[in-house]
């Protein structure tokens, strides 16, 4: 029975490591890099439906070109001060 659950892990590494090799795809950590958030605001960008994934096991991987569709978000939260020439 080790043998088999070992075979089975194995077989998923080894999938998901092919599938991280397709061009164009980011984990959830690279895509927070990439937008400057944290992973918790992309998991969140996921589970709102507004960044579409693709899971293979616990791994969401986004592609990078679904990235366009958040990048521009509008911005919440107090607007920055303007500094006045004195």
């Amino acid at each position: 029975m080790i043998g088999l659950v070992n075979t089975s892990l194995y077989i998923c590494a080894r999938i998901f490591y092919y599938f991280c090799m397709l061009e164009g795809y980011l984990t959830t950590r690279e895509v927070a890099a990439k937008l400057g958030v944290s992973e918790g605001r992309v998991r969140q960008l996921i589970a709102e439906n507004r960044l579409p994934t693709t899971k293979i096991g616990n791994s969401n991987l986004i592609k990078e070109t679904d990235l366009e569709l958040v990048r521009e978000r509008k911005r919440t939260g107090r607007p920055p001060k303007i500094k006045s020439e004195k």
